[in-house]
Formats: C-alpha cells, sequence, structure tokens
C-alpha cells in the first residue's frame, strides 16, 4: 500500500504523519511541489507485458500529461530481482541529488521509495502500482528500490538527456529509513 512518512529533517526517529490515503498524500506532497496521483485502468495488465501493451493501457493519461506540462518522450523500465546489476543501479541513486529535469514515474507494478528532501522535512513516499509522481527540476531527494526491487514504471521526461544526478554531497539520505523488500 503507498505510503507517505513525514520526517523532521533533523530526526529520522519519529514521524511527524504518516498516511496510506490518497487524498492526503496528494494534499501534503502538493504543499512542497510535488505531484502524486493514482492511475486506474480497465483492464488487468499481465507482469510480462510488453512496452506497447503497458502504452497503450495509459495513453490517455500520459497524453494528458504531455499536454498540461510540456513533457516530450516517455519510456519503460523494469527492473527485478535476478537481474545482474541491481546493487550497482541501488547506490546509484540513494545519495541525495537534483536533477534539472522533472523526475516523473508511474508505477504499473512493484514499488519504489522516493524520498524528498524539502526544507526542515524529509518526505517519504513509497509508491507502488497505481502511483504516479513527479518531483519537480532541482528538488533534493533520493530514490531506493531496496535490495531486491520488483518494479515496472513509465517514465516521462522534457528530456531524456536533462536527467543526470547532480549529488547535492549532504549525507542526509544516510539516516533514513531505506526499502526494505
Amino acid at each position: 500500500m503507498s505510503q507517505l512518512t513525514i520526517y523532521a529533517a533533523d530526526n529520522p526517529a519519529e514521524p511527524l504523519l504518516t498516511s496510506n490515503e490518497a487524498d492526503t498524500i496528494a494534499d501534503e506532497l502538493n504543499k512542497v511541489g510535488i505531484l502524486f496521483e493514482r492511475w486506474n485502468v480497465d483492464r488487468e495488465i499481465a507482469d510480462d507485458a510488453d512496452t506497447d501493451t503497458i502504452i497503450a493501457a495509459y495513453q490517455d493519461e500520459i497524453d494528458r500529461l504531455i499536454n498540461e506540462r510540456g513533457y516530450q518522450t516517455y519510456d519503460v523500465l523494469s527492473m527485478h530481482p535476478a537481474h545482474p546489476d541491481k546493487d550497482a543501479f541501488r547506490q546509484k541513486f540513494l545519495a541525495e541529488h537534483t536533477h534539472s529535469e522533472d523526475e516523473v514515474r508511474f508505477f504499473v507494478r512493484g514499488q519504489g521509495l522516493f524520498v524528498i528532501h524539502g526544507g526542515d522535512r524529509v518526505y517519504s513516499m513509497l509508491c507502488e502500482k497505481d502511483d504516479l509522481i513527479s518531483v519537480p527540476a532541482n528538488t533534493r531527494h533520493w530514490f531506493d528500490m531496496g535490495p531486491n526491487p520488483s518494479f515496472t514504471a513509465i517514465r516521462i521526461f522534457n528530456n531524456p538527456e536533462g536527467w543526470v544526478a547532480n549529488f547535492t554531497g549532504d549525507d542526509i539520505a544516510k539516516r533514513f529509513p531505506l526499502l526494505e523488500n
């Protein structure tokens, strides 16, 4: 189940708020400029569905975001526990970083943990199937897919070449809970 946990940036031991309610999650994240939506389709999508099938199932929602926010392109990314580079991919984004582009992800299946550092708060957002999150450009955050990653996500971009991690050098991510899966 999707879950938002908000902490004081200097106290990862005591959450200020924990919620599984989609409306509460969307409202709290919206306060710091993060878009959160739930997308539902009227058909089941097999775990092994190909890219074209996945895109077709969500094409209306993707097109809406493109029209509203000016995104240019999209793709599908899958990760599974047997992937030979899973540990390297996990480590790559565990440190706090920013991007010059929005980071937009829709979870078709599985889960991932986006953690946003906004001022004196840390917003730990466990995204699961049917969750869309859009982290604005230049927002401090990190991402954890856990030690046994299993997800398929649609990635939406303004410019995929601009989606490079710019690490902040802050070690805050080491102090907050990781995704255990």
